[in-house]
């Protein structure tokens, strides 16, 4: 079977049409029929000449057909993006690589000459050829844990509000206000902490010592919670005190996180159950709080590392003291960050590098909490975990 193309008759070129459906050409060198019809209008019929016969094409096999290859690099402008993209992510790493060699390179004389006894040592006495950073250690993590103890659930309540609660004339606002509080120096904290909590975390520190005195961290050795007279002085200038500063602080940046995790909540679930009868706090309960409980551990850990590392407000408050003591309400303590801006000034090269080995180990324990809070925090990004 063939296909006609186009036909010559009496010198003029004329396309022919398509055959209809069910009809078909057959060519052959018998063009007598076509002379007969066209010689009963009279004269010499003219010539019908076929000059372009195309076969129909043959129906590809599987061995031929192929798909078509794509290419997944980058042109133009998202080339130019794609690879500024990395290059900003790459010194990002090397920055915090060359800072973390540096405090390596600068602690290991430190480490050589005092070895496990820097971190089992209480007592700071360059002058006698005493370094240890176990007390500053231990005050360290009073102070963060202290400042998570009042940070926690506030950030947690205040992120419910503000995603499940919260009017949305107002809502708009009372985010702006929490990134507002991330974005104030530590210093305002600090003096804040100074001069209007102290006095009030003082009497605070009296009801729980006169309360609970039997429990070793609410103990202020001493001192007699039950006198007439009361001793200020052994209640202020303590990790208690610095804690509550510290938590105004890592607040915003817990809260933060755990808000856009509850927001990315999806809205079927939340209304399938309120459609099954669950009031709001059901709800939370049963759908909000299981799919945003890696954004609430993400979030408390990154608020937990800026506690560690925090610096100013802490020097504002504390009273130094080099002694492991787990009574977090009597006066004194000191924080590794507090060390080091108390004693950079007047430090000698040997006890500089005293300071940048304290200044390691807290680096190398902030990379730690603050990398596996934002693996936790990617993955809850994924809804798992819902019920």
């Amino acid at each position: 079977m063939v296909r006609l193309t186009r036909s010559v008759i009496a010198g003029r070129v004329f396309p022919l049409r398509s055959p209809r459906r069910g009809c078909s050409f057959r060519a052959g060198p018998d063009t007598s029929s076509v002379r007969a019809r066209l010689g009963a209008t009279g004269g010499e019929p003219p010539t019908l000449s076929i000059t372009t016969i195309t076969p129909a094409p043959e129906p590809l096999s599987g061995e031929d057909v192929r798909p078509r290859k794509l290419s997944r690099r980058a042109t133009g402008a998202d080339a130019v993006f794609a690879h500024g993209a990395r290059a900003v992510g790459a010194s990002v790493l090397v920055i915090t690589g060359g800072v973390g060699v540096f405090l390596a390179w600068q602690a290991y004389p430190t480490l050589q000459r005092y070895g496990w006894s820097f971190f089992t040592e209480s007592a700071w006495e360059p002058d006698q050829d005493v370094i240890g950073i176990a007390a500053v250690l231990v005050g360290t993590i009073s102070v963060a844990l202290v400042a998570m103890f009042f940070a926690f659930p506030t950030s947690v309540l205040m992120a419910l509000y503000i995603s499940e609660y919260a009017p949305a004339r107002i809502k708009s606002t009372l985010v702006s206000l929490i990134d507002l509080m991330a974005a104030v120096p530590s210093i305002v904290y600090g003096l804040w902490g100074f001069f209007l909590i102290m006095p009030h975390a003082a009497e605070l520190a009296l009801w729980l010592h006169k309360h609970l005195g039997w429990i070793p961290i609410f103990d202020v050795r001493g001192t007699d919670p039950d006198a007439a007279t009361w001793d200020t002085t052994r209640y202020v200038a303590s990790a208690f005190c610095a804690g509550i500063a510290v938590a105004m602080m890592v607040m915003p940046m817990a809260c933060a996180v755990m808000r856009q995790v509850f927001s990315q909540t999806p809205p079927g679930e939340k209304e399938a159950a309120l459609a099954l009868g669950a009031t709001r706090w059901g709800m939370i309960t049963a759908v909000v709080l299981p799919f945003g409980r890696g954004g609430i551990i993400g979030g408390t850990m990154l608020g937990l590392g800026r506690a560690l590392g925090e610096t100013i407000a802490v020097v504002l408050i504390i009273s130094p003291a080099f002694e492991i003591k787990p009574n977090i309400l009597e006066v004194g303590t000191s924080t590794v960050s507090a060390l080091i801006a108390g004693r950079f000034g007047e430090a000698s090269p040997a006890q500089l590098s005293a300071l940048l080995a304290a200044g390691f180990v807290l680096f190398m324990i902030t990379l730690v909490i603050n990398t596996l809070a934002a693996v936790i925090v990617n993955r809850s990004r994924s809804g798992e975990g819902v019920d």
